[in-house]
C-alpha cells in the first residue's frame, strides 16, 4: 500500500516528532487506489482495490538534544511558562 512519509525533527529531550515535509511513497500496484499506476478511472468503485493508506513512516532528518518547543513552553516552574 501507498504511504506517506514525514521528514522531521525527533527531540531526545522529550521524544517528540515535529514534522517538516511529507511526501508520498508510491506502492505501484494497479489495484491501489492511490498509486499512479492505478488501472481504473477516477471515480473506482471497484470493491478488489484498496483503499487506504499505509501508517506513515516518520524519517527523523534532525535530531535535537533539546525539547521540543511546546515542550519548553508548558515547563512548571520556568518565567512566562503556561499554567494548567
Amino acid at each position: 500500500m501507498c504511504h506517506n512519509i514525514i521528514d522531521g525533527r525527533y527531540h531526545t529531550a522529550c521524544g517528540h516528532f515535529v514534522s517538516m515535509s511529507t511526501r508520498l511513497q508510491d506502492c505501484l500496484r494497479p489495484n491501489c487506489l492511490f498509486s499512479r499506476r492505478h488501472v481504473h478511472p477516477v471515480a473506482c468503485k471497484s470493491q478488489s482495490c484498496v483503499r487506504l493508506m499505509s501508517l506513515p513512516v516518520k524519517n527523523p532528518i534532525r535530531i535535537s538534544p533539546t525539547p521540543c518547543g511546546d515542550c519548553q513552553t508548558n515547563r512548571p516552574g520556568v518565567v512566562g511558562a503556561m499554567r494548567s
